[in-house]
């Protein structure tokens, strides 16, 4: 049976009995929540960026992070889970949140989302973030905006409208439209403090959304490893992570860390689509509701 949300549907099938039952004690979000660093091999990456940058193509360093947890994804579904109202929904697209610095002196903050394909390659991705960046750099809002915009119009009702959408996103009843347009509703959401040269940091959850887990990437680190006998200094970069543990216990997400670390090693691995049989999905996305 389908549920009426826009955003998913219920998952009753492959979860244990102890995740059927978690969401009943840890009501909230924030009462779920794990926290974790997880160091990502620097150098590979850097030198992958800079060949493709030498080839010609533009490549971000976030575009490889963000390709790389694309593929994790694929493979690890239960990444692409959240719990509402106790129940277990997998979500029907995969959806990441990103702040984006708005053009000028005085640039404010623009939040938003991106959707991406399970199928998508390194160039897919790099090539959506770039179009999402210059959309919400140079626009003076985007649909997130234009929303909470609307909301602080009207003296005195903030209080009363975020009480029924919280009520109807619990329920199932939040409009497709809005759900499109909440960056709270999304596979993840990760946050670039290296760009203003700041540690990473374990970011507050949302009690409001669907947000599986928040990434957080800080200022590179250089950390002792012992090499051929000798300790030597290993450039990584640090993630600060906190995860919403009802969607999947230590075991699966130390695996799907894992692979997230074997395609930083070697970022030429997201080149080429996954196959159709790596593909790990809870229900076929491509039989969703329009």
């Amino acid at each position: 049976m389908f549920s009426l949300r826009a955003d998913g549907k219920r998952v009753k099938k492959n979860v244990d009995n102890m995740y059927i039952i978690a969401p009943y004690f840890m009501v909230d979000r924030s009462d779920a929540c794990n926290a974790v660093t997880v160091r990502l091999p620097y150098q590979p990456i850097h030198e992958y960026v800079i060949e493709k940058r030498k080839e010609g193509e533009q490549l971000s360093y976030m575009a490889v992070l963000i390709a790389g947890f694309i593929r994790v994804i694929s493979e690890h579904p239960f990444l692409n889970r959240f719990v509402v109202n106790k129940k277990i929904y997998a979500r029907n697209e995969v959806a990441i949140g990103m702040v984006v610095l708005r053009n000028g002196e005085d640039a404010q903050a623009s939040m938003g989302k991106m959707k991406f394909e399970l199928t998508d390659t390194l160039s897919d991705v790099n090539r959506k973030i770039n179009e999402y960046v210059a959309a919400n750099r140079h626009n003076d809002a985007n649909e997130t905006d234009k929303i909470m915009g609307a909301l602080l119009k009207i003296p005195g009702i903030l209080n009363f409208a975020t009480t029924i959408l919280r009520f109807a996103d619990k329920h199932g009843l939040l409009p497709k439209a809005i759900v499109d347009a909440s960056p709270f509703h999304a596979t993840l959401v990760i946050t670039n403090l290296a760009s203003i040269r700041t540690n990473h940091i374990f970011h507050h959850v949302y009690n409001f959304g669907t947000v599986g887990g928040i990434y957080s990437i800080g200022n590179m680190e250089d950390i002792p490893k012992m090499k051929n006998g000798e300790i030597v200094l290993e450039r990584q970069m640090p993630l600060g992570i906190m995860c919403d543990e009802r969607i999947g216990d230590g075991h699966a997400y130390a695996r799907a860390f894992a692979s997230l670390q074997r395609y930083m090693k070697n970022p030429k691995l997201l080149e080429t689509p996954p196959k159709p049989e790596d593909i790990k999905v809870d229900f076929d996305f491509s039989k969703k509701k329009k």
